[in-house]
């Protein structure tokens, strides 16, 4: 699978990689059988970007990944995390369930602190939690909803400070609101910004003003959320999909029923084609993909490599269903793989299998 770096650092990420809130238990409980059959499809399929954030699963995503990833070279993948939320013992939270969507329990809560000093805390933190020594990229997590300003004013320098020390390889921010990714690549000399949900095949409003600054400045896109939550997952959307971790509008599910139906007319679906539209324009480095199923992981990186035939997108763009200034994907570069059976993805010593070269 192909690499590509990330802004002006030497951090690399493959074409596709691996979102890991699903194994922190988002909207429902994974076992950890599932979390390690998961992690290895990724491996198998050839990912070598993983992100992760204590925010998933009050740390269990953090937790369950660094035990799964324990096992190979640390030199072969990139990893990520983020700050932002640090994660503080609540034993009153004991026997409840952690309000903000994971399947966890509440034995810690989330206290915004965008400090230098709150940055530091959380890398040594997620560090621990993780079992390694060091983190490839660190994102400032949905700095809107934390302190826009404090974001940029002490979050940020904290991070340029680490980076220019080489403790961290590359900086960036993650959101949904592509204003502020857009704010944070004018205003700083970050390497990355991941977005959330706002270049997709459903809906690109970020590609009038963010994604071409991104490529003035040299700021590589990790394109998160690419399903919009799920309804553009399945090859027929319907109205009981997610949009945007809640229930879908309509009108996001009959533009996502035509768009299937186009699909389907020209010989392929709306995942595939959702997966290789996310990663055509030229400032997206990787598709993050996020899954709690191994089945699903493989399917989708099967998909990502057979992109839908050229007349499929003019007629998107004919219907007013694709916003005409958008690049058309080209077939993800794969690799062949090798794949030997591993004894049990669940245990510190796991080797997964590794990509011929």
């Amino acid at each position: 699978m192909r690499r590509k770096r990330l802004g002006h650092s030497l951090v690399t990420v493959t074409a596709l990689g691996f979102g890991a809130s699903s194994i922190g238990n988002l909207s429902r409980a994974v076992s950890d059988e599932d979390a390690a059959r998961v992690v290895e499809a990724a491996w198998t399929a050839g990912i070598r970007y993983f992100d992760t954030a204590p925010h998933y699963g009050l740390g269990l995503a953090e937790r369950r990944l660094g035990m799964l990833l324990s096992g190979v070279p640390r030199d072969e993948f990139t990893l990520s995390t983020k700050v932002g939320r640090v994660l503080v013992d609540d034993p009153s939270g004991d026997g409840k369930q952690d309000p903000e969507g994971f399947h966890v329990p509440a034995t810690a809560r989330r206290v915004w602190d965008l400090s230098a000093a709150g940055v530091r805390r959380s890398l040594d933190d997620s560090l621990r939690r993780l079992g390694f020594d060091r983190i490839d990229i660190a994102l400032i997590h949905d700095p809107e909803e934390g302190g826009l300003a404090a974001a940029l004013d002490q979050a940020y320098p904290a991070l340029h400070e680490l980076r220019e020390q080489r403790v961290i390889g590359a900086i960036g921010v993650g959101s949904k609101r592509w204003q502020v990714l857009e704010r944070f690549v004018s205003e700083t000399a970050i390497d990355a910004v991941m977005l959330a949900g706002r270049y997709t095949l459903l809906e690109q409003p970020a590609l009038d003003d963010l994604l071409p600054a991104c490529v003035d400045r040299g700021v590589s896109v990790l394109n998160a959320g690419v399903f919009n939550s799920g309804l553009l997952s399945t090859a027929s959307p319907h109205t009981d999909r997610r949009y945007e971790y809640g229930e879908a509008p309509e009108g996001k599910v009959l533009r996502a029923e035509r768009i299937a139906e186009i699909c389907r007319q020209h010989g392929t679906s709306l995942p595939a084609a959702a997966l290789t539209f996310a990663g055509a324009h030229p400032a997206v480095a990787t598709v993050v993909l996020g899954t709690a199923r191994a089945e699903h992981l493989r399917m989708n990186a099967e998909l990502a490599s057979v992109p839908p035939p050229p007349e499929f997108w003019k007629e998107l763009v004919a219907e007013g269903l694709l916003h005409p200034s958008a690049p058309v994907p080209r077939a993800i570069r794969m690799v062949r793989q090798t794949a030997a059976p591993i004894a049990s993805a669940t245990r510190r010593n796991t080797r997964f299998p590794r990509a011929s070269r």
